[in-house]
C-alpha cells in the first residue's frame, strides 16, 4: 500500500509515420522515464500512438479523460505550423477550460534554445477533472520543457512546477515530486502533512 494518492495518465504520441510503424516512437518512452523519476504517486499508464489527424486525436484524448479516468494526459508531437500539425486544434476542441499559462512557459523555455520555439502552438486544457498538456515531439525537449532550466541565468521555470497545484485545484489526486528532479509549487495553505 503506497503512502501516495494512485494516479492515471494518459501519454499520446501524435505522429503519422510512428503509427503507421515506419519507425519506432520516441515521445511516449520518454515521457513516461521522466514521469517516473519525477513523481512519488504510483501511476497507471494510458499508452496511444495516433496519426496526425484531428478527428483521431479528438477521440484518443476524449476516451482518455471520459472512459479511462485519467487525472492528466500529456500528447507529444504536432505542434507547430505545418498542415500536418494538428494537435493543438485538436486538444482545443475537448477542451472546458484553456491554460495559456502552459504554452507560454513551454515556449519561454524552449526559446532558451532555438529562436524557432515561438512556431510552437503547444497548448493545456482542463477537461472535466483532467489536465491535457500537449508537449514537444523530441525527447530532450520534453524533459526540458517539463523541468525548466534550473541551472540558466536568471533560472527558468519548467511546467511541471505547476502541474500537481493545478490537479489539487480541479479535484484530482495529489500529486508528489522528487525536489531532486522538479521541485512541485503549492501554496503553503494548500500543502498535505505527510502521511504516517
Amino acid at each position: 500500500m503506497s503512502d501516495f494518492d494512485p494516479l492515471r495518465i494518459g501519454v499520446v504520441s501524435v505522429s503519422d509515420r510512428a503509427s503507421a510503424g515506419v519507425y519506432e516512437d520516441k515521445g511516449i518512452p520518454a515521457l513516461r522515464e521522466w514521469l517516473a523519476r519525477a513523481l512519488k504517486n504510483p501511476v497507471h499508464w494510458e499508452p496511444r500512438l495516433v496519426p496526425d489527424e484531428h478527428e483521431r486525436i479528438t477521440a484518443a484524448l476524449i476516451e482518455l479523460v471520459d472512459d479511462a479516468r485519467c487525472d492528466l494526459v500529456f500528447t507529444t508531437g504536432g505542434t507547430g505550423p505545418a498542415p500536418r500539425d494538428v494537435t493543438p486544434d485538436a486538444t482545443l476542441a475537448v477542451a472546458h477550460k484553456v491554460m495559456p499559462g502552459f504554452g507560454e512557459q513551454m515556449r519561454q523555455v524552449s526559446l532558451a534554445f532555438v529562436p524557432t520555439a515561438i512556431l510552437s502552438r503547444q497548448v493545456a486544457v482542463i477537461r472535466g477533472r483532467a489536465l491535457i498538456v500537449n508537449l514537444p515531439g523530441q525527447p530532450k525537449a520534453i524533459a526540458e520543457t517539463l523541468e525548466g532550466l534550473p541551472r540558466h541565468t536568471p533560472p527558468v521555470p519548467g511546467i511541471f512546477a505547476a502541474i500537481p497545484y493545478c490537479v489539487d485545484l480541479i479535484g484530482g489526486p495529489y500529486l508528489e515530486s522528487h525536489d531532486e528532479v522538479c521541485k512541485a509549487f503549492r501554496p503553503k495553505s494548500a500543502i498535505r502533512a505527510p502521511r504516517g
